[in-house]
């Protein structure tokens, strides 16, 4: 066993999702959103590496000593996976890793909108799951797959910058690829996905251009694509990709983002307040001939209102899934008027002034 894995028990004991080291400081875990020392020496440079170094092989030391960083995804068996970021800073040596759960929780499990079966049940399209960084993207998708894994009898193949979720083999057929292991990069293992008869594609992040016109051309040839971005909102999650080409591609990029898309999933997590644990407000936005329409026309600017008439479709604003849950009382009112878009809405509930000066 290596050394390292005693910090990642201590994770899963205190129900932590991410665990620090770094080089002059003692482990730092972030349990239920918020950071907290664990009770240990702080760390020596030399002490650190070796640490570190001892579950990684030859080459990626080589890698990360050129380039000052490294992604990759380490496994406890028993335990589970871990997304791991290696890094240099002022003092030393550093790394973070992010906790992916060895069982994959269920729609129901998140309480996450029933819609997003839906989804998960299309014969083709583009999907897109966004949200900033540490929003919980990953486990939502992971739900989705999981639950078309169970209904449907298909292909799937998830391309991945590391392999997070793994999902076993249940009605459908499965295979996880991992960026700079399995393939040079997002936008080669698309084209090659799409050779190797898939029924839904999982582009683990839209980085580039490529990668971005490439998941738009395989949902357009017929096939289900699910894929992420870091933005909020469904409005900015169109205007991000639009952004990414240029000007004079604009409206053909913009004619097959309106053939293709489904759907858009956007997500902000909250720290519960009644019981330990966190939960996702989405904002959902179902691509209906309407919505299609607009971004055609570029009037993404009237796509909120589309949004709040569409309740019907599975649609939902994200000030009211913010309400919603400030409702069943499970997050504080400062929390959901610091994240809401209106938040005139939410300033009654508030006892007292919220830590962002800036949102007055």
């Amino acid at each position: 066993m290596a050394k390292i894995d005693a910090f990642f028990k201590l994770m899963n004991e205190y129900h932590a999702s991410d665990l620090h080291l770094l080089t002059g400081s003692p482990p730092i875990l972030r349990i239920h959103g918020e950071l907290q020392r664990v009770k240990y020496k702080t760390f020596e440079e030399n002490e650190l590496k070796a640490m570190l170094y001892e579950i990684i092989t030859e080459q990626q030391i080589k890698q990360f000593e050129e380039s000052g960083d490294l992604d990759f995804a380490y496994e406890v068996p028993g335990l589970a996976r871990y997304r791991a970021n290696y890094f240099q800073h002022k003092e030393g040596i550093g790394a973070a890793f992010r906790e992916i759960p060895s069982k994959i929780k269920t729609i129901e499990e998140l309480s996450l909108p029933q819609v997003l079966k839906s989804f998960a049940l299309l014969p083709k399209g583009f999907v897109l799951v966004t949200g900033p960084t540490g929003s919980g993207k990953s486990t939502t998708l992971a739900a989705i797959i999981d639950y078309a894994n169970e209904k449907r009898k298909a292909r799937i193949i998830t391309i991945e910058d590391p392999i997070e979720f793994v999902h076993p083999h249940k009605n459908c057929v499965i295979s996880h690829r991992e960026v700079g292991t399995h393939t040079k990069s997002f936008a080669s293992a698309l084209r090659s996905a799409l050779r190797e008869d898939p029924d839904i594609i999982l582009v683990g992040e839209i980085r580039d251009i490529e990668t971005a016109r490439l998941a738009m051309e395989a949902a357009a040839t017929g096939h289900l694509v699910f894929s992420t971005l870091h933005t909020i909102g469904a409005t900015k999650t169109v205007e991000r990709i639009m952004e990414m080409f240029p000007t004079d591609e604009q409206n053909l990029t913009r004619s097959l983002l309106a053939d293709v898309l489904r759907g858009v999933i956007s997500q902000t997590l909250f720290k519960r307040v009644d019981k330990p644990g966190r939960v996702a407000a989405l904002e959902i936005m179902v691509a209906t001939y309407g919505v299609r329409n607009l971004i055609r026309e570029n009037k993404t600017h009237q796509l909120p209102s589309l949004i709040q008439t569409g309740k019907k479709y599975g649609m939902q604003t994200l000030d009211d899934a913010i309400m919603e849950l400030l409702s069943k009382g499970w997050i504080e009112p400062e929390d959901a008027y610091l994240n809401a878009i209106d938040k005139s809405k939410f300033k009654p509930f508030l006892k007292k002034m919220p830590r962002d000066f800036t949102e007055v």
